[in-house]
């Protein structure tokens, strides 16, 4: 991957719904050779899909929680038990104390009550903690044009 994929994602990132003409025009292409680009991109698996960002809170996902979970044996095959509570965005196995890492949004905190209740129902999970989150500073995608630690271009 050279400079200019990392500049069409970081372009990408920002709108990826920009004509390839514009999108060419931004990082010094024809609007075929964006495409093809592009192309290559999702060939290889570096786009992996293209999605519309929604306001969690306009449908229903106000309570941002992130909830550790303890268990008895190894949680690596749980994968599908978490991916079925659609309120689970995301779930990490991690090192540390506890097994998992798990982000999960809900509207209320009775709502995450009964999610933590589901998650307890996975087997091997003996226990969790939920911490709330109360205000989102940011949150960002990996940036293409970080490299090796390099300061932003």
């Amino acid at each position: 991957m050279d400079h200019v994929d990392r500049l069409l994602l970081a372009q990408l990132q920002r709108d990826a719904t920009q004509s390839y003409a514009v999108l060419g025009q931004a990082v010094g292409l024809s609007a075929g050779a964006a495409h093809e680009r592009v192309k290559k991109l999702r060939e290889r698996g570096v786009i992996r899909r293209t999605a519309a960002e929604v306001d969690p809170a306009a449908v229903g996902g106000g309570v941002l929680a992130f909830v550790t979970v303890d268990s008895t044996s190894w949680m690596g095959e749980s994968s599908e038990a978490f991916a079925a509570i659609p309120e689970v965005l995301e779930a990490h196995v991690i090192a540390g104390s506890a097994s998992l890492l798990v982000k999960v949004r809900t509207a209320t905190t009775e709502q995450l009550q009964d999610v933590l209740r589901r998650i307890y129902g996975v087997a091997g999970v003996s226990g969790t903690q939920a911490t709330v989150v109360l205000e989102t500073f940011f949150e960002r995608q990996v940036s293409p044009l970080l490299v090796d630690g390099d300061p932003p271009l």
